[in-house]
């Protein structure tokens, strides 16, 4: 096994070189957290090896975080951040890659009050929607990737002797990402080979809806024309590849906003905006959200529903196998960027216009007159299961199997 280090190094260049795939002369910016300094400090290394003009961190505190919604004015959570949204959006415009490792506490807001976490979310995302815009355009390279911090790694595995926690969310990190593999780049190109097959037979299809069926879940979710599954590996408009996620296992598409009726029930926890939401089922009639129920953090999940107009729908349907490498390890991290890699999920919100025949160079209004939603936010839920079924309907109604007790039926 190699050591901690050399790992470290090999997730750091496989961020680098094929998570944003960094061109000689390109700007690195990297969102973290102080936690993720040591891999931080080793991206900026990779990046400069790999003649990166310049890489610029911004730095968090979750320590920091929370006071600030312990004590600042509920005024202070209505005001845009314009100055951060301003340069973000002046370094992509000049084609700067952007990286953002995870790592906060799921927990990290746990007693706050909802309408303060509610506000940050919508001013937030008001601040952002131009840079969102982007993303889901893929107008620029960009790579979410995560490091463990103290907080996370012991909700994450209680049981473990605290000195021991960081280093198991390491270890499960690194083999999730595929660094203990003797070829980490080559086991990336043989996985996105496999995803986009999935990804092709998929798009020959064209089904008109999915049929979700499993315990707690009976639901259609229309597809619009000329919609495109996709899967690992994205391409910028300079024509450089990049791999949004990292891990990835899904192959999702954007759902037809006004197109998905019946209920959807959760199969594991959402951690959103430091609170965690569990046990909740939404019910959907015409698309939109009528029905919002959640045994943990209703009113934080009622919230995020209605944040606008947009996230009262869906955004994205993503399909993953239940014997996907992350759903095997039998671990849940309480983080987006791993439990949704391990089930088919959903997302309120916004689509990503990539997701569309010739969605990349649509206008916002273009893609809503597809049947593409729009929205300030985009959070994906789980709702996969080794008991879920999935069809396939086409045109005339008939029901083909894609699922079969939660894996892939072809």
């Amino acid at each position: 096994m190699p050591s901690f280090q050399e790992r470290l190094s090999r997730y750091a260049d496989l961020i680098v070189n094929v998570g944003v795939q960094l061109q000689p002369g390109q700007k690195l910016v990297v969102n973290a957290a102080l936690d993720a300094a040591e891999l931080v400090r080793e991206i900026a290394r990779k990046g400069y090896e790999a003649d990166a003009y310049t890489v610029k961190v911004n730095w968090s505190d979750d320590a920091v975080n929370r006071l600030r919604y312990e004590f600042a004015p509920n005024e202070a959570f209505l005001e845009e951040p314009k100055w951060y949204a301003g340069e973000m959006l002046e370094l992509v415009e000049n084609n700067a890659a952007v990286v953002s490792v995870v790592s906060s506490d799921p927990d990290l807001l746990k007693g706050i009050d909802p309408e303060k976490i509610a506000n940050h979310q919508k001013t937030y995302g008001k601040a952002m929607a131009k840079y969102r815009e982007y993303a889901q355009s893929d107008k620029f390279s960009w790579c979410v990737v995560a490091a463990p911090s103290q907080a996370w790694a012991a909700k994450v595995f209680p049981n473990e002797p605290e000195d021991r926690q960081v280093e198991k969310l390491w270890d499960s990190i690194f083999k999730a990402v595929r660094v203990d593999e003797d070829n980490p780049v080559a086991a990336w190109d043989r996985h996105i080979r496999t995803l986009n097959e999935k990804a092709d037979y998929l798009n020959a299809k064209q089904y008109a809806k999915l049929h979700y069926v499993a315990p707690g879940t009976d639901l259609f979710v229309g597809l619009p024309e000329g919609h495109i599954w996709v899967a690992a590996d994205s391409v910028n408009e300079k024509g450089t590849k990049f791999v949004a996620n990292m891990p990835t296992e899904e192959v999702f598409t954007a759902p037809h906003a006004e197109r998905v009726d019946g209920y959807v029930s959760s199969t594991k926890p959402l951690s959103y905006g430091g609170t965690v939401i569990d046990g909740f089922k939404l019910t959907f009639e015409n698309g939109r959200i009528v029905g919002v129920e959640a045994e943990k953090g209703e009113e934080t999940l009622k919230k995020l529903v209605e944040m606008d107009e947009g996230s009262h729908y869906l955004g994205e349907v993503a399909l993953v196998p239940h014997r996907s490498p992350i759903s095997e390890s039998n671990i849940l991290y309480y983080n987006t960027l791993f439990d949704e890699n391990a089930s088919n999920h959903l997302a309120i919100g916004s689509a990503y216009a990539f997701c569309l025949k010739g969605g990349k160079s649509m206008t916002q209004e273009e893609l809503k007159a597809k049947g593409l939603n729009r929205s300030l936010t985009h959070v994906d839920f789980m709702i996969g299961s080794a008991e879920m079924d999935i069809f396939g309907v086409t045109a005339d109604g008939k029901e083909e199997p894609v699922f079969r007790k939660g894996n892939w039926a072809f």
